[in-house]
């Protein structure tokens, strides 16, 4: 089978591979659709971290079900996707059901090759039926329930000002799933291209461009002088996430979704004065992915509408460098394979 191998930053190779026999519990999945998010085009650049190479990406997905592996309740040639994140069971985190940051984890096209195959061995417990939804929704699901796992992290509520931070498609995830929460969102970018996919696509009523307006100012106006009272990191930007503290109204949650290999600074006494909560927000968990599975079937979110740039598999090494450049006005690159 072919695969696409990232060996070193800034280089990709298609390899030719066994097709993988699953282990006793391993499930087998014809890959169809991969997904490229922030974390793969970080990899391919060289900024990402808990990062080694070379790696195959990869890990939004969806395929059809070639050996259930022993699945309860799944058949062969089912359209399926998978939570990619691989715990242990026994550590301090997941025995207090947080396997979503496990001590041991291995998240796939991370720490362990992922899906930028043409079949890939995956633990069967982890399987997800598809819904009935398309292979191009179905691979979406994962980022999406990213942005499900942080709002929940927040414990957003309805009418509270929620301040998302990076409008890229985490980002653009966050937002759509706080406009279902009932949030008033704050969309802050320095992409116009971008605020104005937020406002178009979204519905988005507030938006801020970092680069052309006083953020302060803005978000002051926007909420009475109150600052939001949830403010999520979605750029992975150590400068940005240094910012966003003056943000948050007294009382808030900060959740940092985005990941940056830094430091974080901020003033202790502003910090301490509102008494506020800072929080990381690490892949996601099961609930996340079947609320999202949800939100999707009840048509409250269309992440088709992200989708803004197609390849077949054959081609992804060629054009991978270029969803890189802004310029490109890539929101999410999907990779097809037939």
């Amino acid at each position: 089978m072919k695969s696409l191998i990232c060996i070193a930053p800034g280089q990709f190779e298609y390899r030719d591979k066994e097709q993988p026999q699953p282990a006793p519990g391993q499930a087998l999945i014809r890959i169809r659709r991969i997904g490229v998010c922030g974390t793969d085009l970080h990899a391919f650049e060289g900024t990402q971290p808990f990062f080694t190479y070379p790696r195959i990406l990869g890990h939004e997905l969806a395929g059809e079900l070639v050996d259930t592996g022993g699945a309860v309740g799944f058949e062969k040639g089912e359209t399926v996707s998978f939570i990619p994140y691989f715990n242990c069971g026994t550590c301090i985190a997941c025995r207090n059901g947080k396997p979503n940051c496990c001590t041991n984890i291995k998240v796939c096209g991370v720490h362990v090759d992922g899906g930028m195959v043409e079949y890939l061995a995956v633990p069967a417990d982890k399987l997800l039926h598809g819904e009935e939804l398309g292979f191009d929704a179905l691979a979406l699901v994962e980022p999406l329930a990213i942005g499900a796992h942080g709002l929940r992290r927040a414990g957003v509520e309805a009418g509270e000002f929620v301040l998302v931070v990076g409008a890229g498609p985490i980002g653009l995830g966050i937002i759509a799933l706080a406009n279902i929460a009932g949030a008033q969102v704050i969309a802050l970018d320095v992409n116009e291209h971008r605020l104005s996919f937020c406002r178009n696509k979204l519905g988005v009523q507030y938006t801020i461009n970092g680069a052309q307006e006083d953020v302060v100012a803005r978000l002051q106006a926007i909420t009475n002088g109150d600052m939001p009272t949830v403010v999520v990191d979605a750029t992975g930007n150590g400068k940005a996430i240094n910012n966003a503290f003056q943000y948050m109204a007294h009382g808030a949650r900060y959740v940092l979704v985005g990941l940056q290999k830094g430091d974080i600074s901020f003033p202790h006494p502003e910090f301490h004065k509102r008494e506020a909560t800072l929080m990381s927000s690490r892949n996601a968990t099961r609930e996340d992915f079947e609320h999202v599975i949800r939100c999707i079937r009840n048509q409250q979110i269309d992440p088709l509408t992200f989708i803004t740039h197609t390849v077949p598999f054959k081609a992804t090494k060629d054009q991978f460098a270029g969803w890189l450049d802004p310029a490109n006005g890539v929101i999410k690159a999907m990779v097809a394979i037939d």
